[in-house]
């Protein structure tokens, strides 16, 4: 581990062990870059950052729990000082619309060469923001999520196949009011039924 105290000091979340130790020593050889933390959810990336004061927070956003979106707005809430550059597999739009919204500086995918993802920890250290230019253009072209919080809550438990009943339960709603919000997110995405209305969300990163 680098000892200069003028390394860039990171904190790498990301519920994959084998990745998060992939990425960290993969960013433990550049020079100017040092991990003092890792976290396996977002709820966790929350408490190492508040515990390390890391300079950057390398944050997936499919985790389980508090995800990564909604663990960055607390982190940029709770530690204006780290900057956080969303590392991630899926390289969707409304993703990217919901991390900048959140506060992320920067958005890559995990399948970018190392050499470009430790610049992108650099410049996004430097007060720059980073993200893709194709993926940039796309979230211009796709729109803002036309979702409600709830119609994303319901959509994201329908997706593993569950009743209005057992939906109701979970969020504390009646059935004729999840069905109503299903009804409403299927006509938003324009999809002819609620499985169809997943799969666009899903695709579009709404949910």
């Amino acid at each position: 581990m680098v000892n200069d105290a003028a390394a860039i000091r990171l904190v790498i979340a990301d519920d994959q062990a084998m990745l998060r130790g992939a990425l960290a020593a993969l960013l433990e050889m550049e020079d100017d870059l040092t991990v003092v933390g890792v976290a396996a959810d977002g709820q966790e990336a929350v408490q190492v950052v508040a515990g390390t004061a890391p300079d950057v927070c390398l944050m997936d956003i499919q985790m389980p729990g508090m995800d990564g979106i909604a663990a960055t707005q607390a982190i940029r809430r709770a530690s204006g000082g780290t900057r956080v550059l969303i590392v991630t597999t899926f390289a969707r739009p409304g993703y990217l619309r919901a991390a900048l919204e959140a506060g992320a500086s920067g958005f890559v995918v995990k399948d970018a060469p190392a050499e470009q993802l430790a610049d992108a920890v650099r410049r996004v250290h430097a007060g720059l923001r980073v993200v893709n230019p194709a993926l940039a253009e796309a979230s211009l072209f796709e729109g803002a999520n036309p979702l409600s919080e709830r119609e994303r809550q319901v959509l994201r438990l329908a997706a593993d196949g569950r009743s209005a009943a057992a939906i109701a339960a979970e969020v504390f709603l009646s059935a004729g009011t999840v069905r109503n919000n299903l009804s409403a997110a299927i006509g938003k995405v324009g999809a002819s039924n609620r499985a169809q209305a997943v799969r666009i969300a899903q695709d579009k990163g709404w949910i």
